[in-house]
């Protein structure tokens, strides 16, 4: 599968699945401004991902108008414990680097499962992308942009509800919908 091809599965699902459920409702402004970087590292020992990631954070401290970068690992981390340890290792080194406070860090993963959730409840695809990824973002904008939102706190119940509303069946074929490249 080309790089190309990625990007394009992966800005189907951010329009589809994250703007189209409104999961997030900052997402569109960034699309609508191409302010979100795609960076696909196809190959990536956990020690290559954590260099990655870095460049990125790095990459974002030079280039203003990148609003946020989602880090993309299709061919590695499939085994949802590992990728949770990468989680917490960019968490790490990005507080090591004094970039807690900078910078965000969100996780999306194929089998994201929130904690004691159960694997079959809708409401993990909230979370659930098609390729193993780290989204950064910047938290200046995400404080921007909660500013003038009614109930920010209220986003993570809403989504929720309205993946458990739509059932597993629909969220899973919204979700391969974006893989299919025309």
């Amino acid at each position: 599968m080309t790089e190309a091809t990625i990007i394009t599965q992966t800005a189907n699902w951010i329009k589809s699945v994250v703007i189209g459920c409104n999961f997030c409702p900052f997402a569109a402004k960034a699309v609508q401004l191409k302010s979100i970087r795609y960076v696909v590292v196809p190959e990536a020992t956990m020690e290559k991902a954590l260099a990655s990631f870095f460049d990125e954070l790095r990459y974002l401290d030079k280039t203003e108008n990148i609003e946020t970068t989602l880090l993309i690992f299709p061919n590695n981390f499939a085994d949802f414990e590992e990728y949770l340890d990468l989680v917490t290792l960019a968490e790490h080194l990005s507080r090591d680097y004094d970039y807690e406070g900078v910078y965000q860090v969100a996780s999306f993963h194929p089998d994201y499962c929130f904690e004691d959730a159960d694997p079959l409840d809708p409401a993990n695809y909230t979370n659930r992308s098609i390729y193993p990824m780290l989204h950064l973002l910047r938290e200046d904008s995400i404080t921007r942009a909660i500013e003038h939102y009614p109930d920010p706190e209220g986003i993570p119940q809403r989504n929720i509800d309205f993946a458990r509303n739509k059932g597993l069946k629909t969220m899973e074929l919204l979700r391969a919908a974006c893989l299919e490249v025309l």
